[in-house]
């Protein structure tokens, strides 16, 4: 890879930034309007990704350091997904079965996350550039993630994939199919890049985060122009 190619994917998270700031912002005003739980968690989840890439984003800029390492490790593996994952289940199932599941599964990322950070850390790994989990010293945290991330799939992209079944085959509903596949879709690439992180190409991430968050925008925006003509239906009969 040439060093100019290098130098503009280092640069992605960026904008990253500013489109997740923007989409966060949108997404508050929308649940403080409706006070839906499902709107909070897609709101904070957002933000938590806008986070991630403001980390990445201030390594390129400043150089990366321990501490910025490890918020990178928990604003991308430990959060990336799971609060848009936590949205998705009290969308999609009741209100019973999502307040239980976040009590099962928000204690486990909280004590993950104080983990990452009072883990002691190999030094000689930390690059100047790129951020990575190997620095740190307990190994074993990272054994943590996998749970986070099925959880995150399972419920994020693989709820998106369902309701966008159900919306083509059942309702008939092109533009909600259409919405949840973008989200579904958009949902899986970070995911994809973060496996690639692991092996040592971060920059696949973070062109995979950008195009991810553009497509689950686009997702949202689908699905509200769904609900929108319902809407006008439902008041022109």
């Amino acid at each position: 890879m040439s060093p100019e190619v290098l130098t503009v994917i280092h640069y992605f998270p960026i904008g990253t930034t500013i489109i997740s700031a923007t989409f966060a912002t949108i997404l508050f005003r929308k649940y403080f309007k409706r006070r839906s739980p499902h709107l909070f968690w897609w709101a904070f989840g957002v933000a938590c990704y806008g986070s991630g890439t403001v980390v990445e984003s201030l390594i390129t800029l400043t150089g990366n350091t321990v501490l910025l390492n490890k918020l990178w490790y928990v604003t991308g593996a430990l959060l990336g997904g799971y609060p848009l994952a936590q949205g998705s289940v009290y969308l999609s199932h009741s209100k019973k079965f999502a307040d239980r599941a976040t009590m099962i599964t928000l204690p486990f990322v909280i004590i993950a996350s104080i983990l990452v950070f009072l883990s002691p850390v190999r030094l000689e790994l930390l690059e100047p550039t790129r951020p990575t989990g190997a620095i740190l010293g307990w190994t074993w945290i990272r054994m943590m993630t996998p749970f986070i991330n099925i959880y995150a799939s399972i419920f994020l992209i693989g709820g998106a994939a369902l309701s966008a079944w159900k919306y083509f085959r059942k309702e008939h509903d092109g533009y909600r199919a259409a919405g949840n596949a973008f989200i579904a879709l958009g949902a899986l690439m970070p995911g994809i890049g973060g496996s690639m992180a692991k092996a040592g190409y971060v920059e696949v991430l973070y062109v995979l985060e950008f195009v991810g968050l553009i497509f689950i925008w686009i997702g949202d925006r689908v699905c509200s122009t769904s609900s929108s003509l319902r809407g006008r239906a439902k008041a022109g009969t």
